[in-house]
């Protein structure tokens, strides 16, 4: 004998946000185009990872979990450039994905001068197409050949520091908006 059920009643479907516009949403920048927004926000962070050698770079696996590598970056020619070894997992992830997110090394202890710094957006990959920016790079940084060259479209970048022992404060500027300035205690 076959039981035969009526089913209950169902529960709505779940609905995503709609997603904004895309004219109210602004295209990311190069580091040249956040640099002549916000030149002394630029210099701070730049002189950040300028500190030490090796950073963090999360990138987004196969199966959309999060990947964090060590990497060098480099300031050239008005963009933030990651270079990468051939077929690395970090290159094989942003070709499949190209967002990212890069935090500055943190140095020794607990001090963090200059502040926390991170920077996400989109990485794209420098091809055949671009053959002068990639002789541009290795001309300046002679990297090891062959290697992966991306340069990077900036979706967020943030600083955060403490501020006379009392307040923790974010600097964080985003594509086509002024950089907003939060504190808390």
């Amino acid at each position: 004998m076959t039981e035969h059920r009526t089913p209950g009643p169902q529960a709505p479907e779940p609905t995503a946000p709609a997603a904004p516009a895309p004219s109210a949403v602004p295209a990311p920048a190069n580091w040249a185009t956040f640099a002549a927004e916000e030149p002394d926000l630029a210099r701070t962070i730049e002189d950040r990872f300028g500190g030490f050698t090796h950073h963090v770079l999360a990138t987004l696996r196969k199966d959309g979990s999060p990947r964090t590598t060590g990497l060098e970056v480099r300031f050239l020619n008005g963009e933030l450039w990651l270079g990468m070894m051939p077929g690395s997992l970090k290159a094989l992830d942003l070709r499949r994905d190209p967002r990212f997110a890069l935090q500055a090394n943190p140095g020794p202890g607990t001090g963090m001068g200059g502040g926390d710094v991170r920077i996400s957006g989109r990485a794209v990959e420098v091809g055949d197409e671009d053959a002068a920016a990639k002789a541009a790079y290795v001309k300046e940084v002679e990297p090891p050949q062959p290697f992966h060259l991306f340069r990077t479209e900036l979706t967020e970048v943030v600083r955060t520091y403490v501020e006379d022992d009392t307040y923790l404060v974010a600097e964080v500027w985003r594509p086509g908006e002024p950089v907003r300035t939060l504190k808390r205690t």
